[in-house]
């Protein structure tokens, strides 16, 4: 694919690969701009490149879940490191964006949290397949996973899931 249909498909998957990013870095908003940028910048200047054996969607969508592991793994031994040596670095304060608006709604906190308790698996799976509209099998694609590895996971998050919002313990 040339730079301007690498262009025109990230233009066309931006909205999803925004809310898969949040998805990525647990809701995070500035980490997750940073790892779309980063992801955005990997593909225009060559670093990723799609080889068109998956959808361009699910390998963006690769390509994001890797860089916000990297960051999130970057950020937290930079924590350690910081308590390590008294370091102490200043929050940022979080302003409310439409998500956060959104997730005022009882029943979208209550999905929310049970979302949270799940495994980042089963999370990643569900998210993939229910909010990016995927099959289990694009999305064990896009996770680096076996199919029957994603169908596992994708079940038990359904039940886990299901169980939460009924207000049963998880077991």
């Amino acid at each position: 694919m040339d730079r301007a249909g690498l262009e025109q498909a990230l233009r066309e998957h931006h909205e999803a690969a925004w809310g898969w990013a949040l998805a990525c870095c647990r809701r995070d908003r500035d980490l997750a701009e940073e790892v779309l940028q980063m992801a955005w910048t990997s593909v225009l200047d060559g670093s990723a490149r799609f080889d068109g054996r998956s959808r361009f969607r699910t390998w963006f969508f690769g390509v994001i879940r890797r860089i916000a592991a990297g960051q999130r793994r970057r950020r937290a031994r930079r924590s350690l490191l910081a308590g390590r040596f008294g370091l102490v670095t200043a929050a940022r304060p979080a302003l409310p964006g439409p998500d956060e608006t959104l997730a005022r709604d009882e029943t979208a906190r209550r999905v929310a949290g049970a979302l949270a308790r799940l495994s980042d698996r089963q999370r990643e799976v569900l998210h993939l397949v229910f909010y990016e509209e995927m099959t289990i099998e694009q999305a064990a694609r896009c996770l680096g996973l076996r199919l029957g590895t994603a169908r596992t996971h994708y079940e038990r998050g359904k039940r886990q899931l299901r169980r939460l919002l009924d207000g049963e313990e998880p077991r």
